[in-house]
């Protein structure tokens, strides 16, 4: 037997073995717990395999994915396509217009259908909210569409105002949702390791999203601007959402009224937080839009 083939087997296994045993694990794991068999021979079966998934996997993320994600990145560069996406920022905000407003009008109709389905208040505001971010994306889309970026700076500050006009009115669905969490014990509740998937994925969001609005800004382009403010503005909600979870998973021991306090505490800086942000856009571009109509007009 090659001894060593077979420990590279193993130190190496396939992707989709790494999946399949990353689901087995996290799945025995969580029955274990629920269950309360930490202390039988098959929990222990399950620690060692969960041991070495985490191992191979650790290997996978230290040595195998940096080579393949230099090749991966390699074959991206060298499509005309995937080379346009990487370096084209207003291709690539074309790009993701189309892909964000794909995501918030799935959204929209899930949540009339969970509405049809639970006649649920919940659902509508989550419908609201959803429906304003998309008519903000689809703006934006069909001005890129017809004119583009960077084309008519003009065009691109009105076009900001208005959708920074209607994010204002999202602080009317974020006070219903607050309510509705306070007063009718609504909010998000995510099982098991769920919780911690939604967790990871909502702080990643909300810091690319900071890192993005930051990045952006050197391209002095009001429309990338104002799509990465409604990514920003999305995420910062989804942290809200994030709370009402781990107080619904976590907050046994906390007391309602303390729960209720920092929820009450995160809306409002939620709140705060977009509505300072539109205000001083929306007063820069407008002062912007002035002196150009000022020039134009000399």
């Amino acid at each position: 037997m090659d001894w060593k083939r077979l420990g590279k087997k193993l130190i190496f296994p396939p992707i989709w073995a790494m999946m399949l045993l990353s689901v087995m694990c996290g799945t025995a794991l969580i029955a274990i717990f629920v269950k309360g068999f930490e202390k039988s021979l098959i929990a222990y079966v399950v620690y060692v395999l969960s041991f070495y998934t985490l191992s191979v996997v650790c290997v996978f993320f230290g040595i195998v994915f940096p080579r393949q994600y230099r090749q991966i990145k390699q074959k991206i560069y060298g499509n005309p396509i995937g080379n346009r996406y990487m370096t084209d920022m207003a291709f690539r905000t074309h790009i993701s217009l189309y892909i964000s407003l794909g995501i918030n009008l799935l959204y929209v109709g899930v949540n009339i259908l969970s509405f049809s389905f639970f006649s649920s208040m919940w659902f509508v505001v989550l419908g609201v909210y959803y429906s304003i971010l998309a008519i903000m994306r689809f703006l934006l889309l069909r001005y890129v569409n017809r004119i583009g970026i960077g084309n008519n700076r003009l065009g691109e500050l009105k076009r900001t105002v208005l959708c920074l006009s209607i994010l204002l009115t999202l602080n009317f669905v974020l006070t219903g949702a607050v309510l509705m969490i306070l007063y009718q014990n609504r909010g998000f509740n995510y099982q098991g390791i769920l919780i911690y998937v939604v967790a990871l994925f909502t702080f990643y969001i909300t810091t690319h999203a900071i890192i993005n609005l930051i990045k952006y800004r050197k391209y002095n382009s009001p429309v990338m601007t104002m799509t990465k403010v409604i990514t920003l503005s999305a995420a910062l909600v989804s942290m809200l959402a994030l709370e009402t979870a781990m107080f619904s998973q976590f907050g046994a021991e906390m007391k309602p009224d303390a729960q209720r306090l920092m929820i009450a505490l995160t809306g409002a800086g939620v709140s705060i937080i977009v509505v300072t942000m539109s205000i001083y856009i929306i007063v820069k571009s407008v002062k912007e839009i002035r002196n150009i109509k000022e020039k134009i007009n000399e």
